[in-house]
């Protein structure tokens, strides 16, 4: 039961509200691409102080890998069984949307 409460836990410190939630989503939906924190603030509208300790709490569960360049580039961690199954899901509800807008 320890095992399922860490789960609930881990998800909740990854999605978060729902700011956190559109960088994972972004970042989710462009899995091959790495960002910028810069440009992660623009393409979500949230501002700077807000993506960076989004970006940190996502880095640390290693939903999102970053890289160190300069700046610094950010992209969504494939290998983690967690997001794997984030990212199926999303594929799972753009067929239902598709399937509903016919």
């Amino acid at each position: 039961m320890n095992k399922r409460r860490n789960i609930w836990r881990e998800l909740e410190d990854g999605f978060g509200g729902g700011s956190k939630f559109r960088i994972l989503l972004h970042l989710a939906l462009h899995p091959k691409e790495a960002y910028t924190k810069y440009s992660l603030v623009r393409v979500t509208g949230l501002r700077t102080p807000t993506v960076g300790e989004h970006l940190k709490t996502l880095v640390k569960l290693g939903w999102v890998k970053e890289y160190p360049f300069t700046p610094r580039t950010y992209q969504i961690n494939v290998d983690h069984a967690i997001v794997r199954y984030f990212i199926d899901f999303l594929e799972k509800i753009k067929n239902v949307k598709r399937l509903v807008d016919q």
